[in-house]
């Protein structure tokens, strides 16, 4: 299954563009994820630091307060995950944006977005638990386990709006790597 061919393109470019006006209001972008999807809005934070924007993860020491119309990437394939559905609900109290990465656009986490980006996702695991048996009946799940589709879908969704922003910012590499750590070994 390609999941990426299920994108819906005007979401990604409402968060494309959601992005670009927080970037020249200079307002700040605070990423949220737990697990896996934490790590992949740790990647993407950092390419969005890159480009210079004002970005923060959620859970590091440095994260200033948000304000109204600072931006929340939330990101949970179930859009129940109780840590990001909590900070969903602080960001709204401020009248931050909220923009949500998941499966479910009618969990508890879509329905306080602002934006909600579908990720195509497992959605189902079988009941049958015997390989042989939903082999013969027909059920064919995929071999990824548990979020690894959602989360892999979303890094590379995340990571491909990146370029499409150094285009619109004017950025080139040069510029992004001028941002890039310049103490590693």
């Amino acid at each position: 299954m390609n999941s990426t061919k299920n994108i819906k393109e005007f979401q990604f470019e409402d968060f494309i563009n959601l992005l670009l006006a927080t970037y020249n209001e200079g307002r700040k972008v605070l990423v949220v994820g737990a697990g896996r999807s934490g790590l992949i809005g740790r990647a993407f934070a950092m390419r969005l630091m890159h480009l210079g924007f004002n970005v923060y993860v959620l859970g590091d020491t440095i994260v200033p307060p948000l304000r109204a119309n600072d931006v929340l990437v939330a990101i949970s394939g179930s859009g129940r995950t109780r840590l990001v559905v909590t900070v969903a609900e602080a960001a709204k109290s401020v009248n931050a944006k909220v923009v949500a990465l998941t499966t479910y656009i009618n969990s508890p986490l879509a329905n306080l977005a602002d934006l909600v980006v579908e990720i195509p996702g497992r959605t189902k695991v079988s009941s049958e638990n015997d390989y042989h048996l939903r082999q013969l009946m027909g059920i064919y799940e995929p071999l990824a386990p548990l979020g690894t589709l959602f989360e892999l879908t979303a890094m590379v969704l995340l990571d491909a709006l990146i370029p499409e922003l150094m285009i619109r910012l004017g950025k080139t590499e040069e510029d992004l790597r001028r941002l890039h750590a310049n103490i590693e070994i």
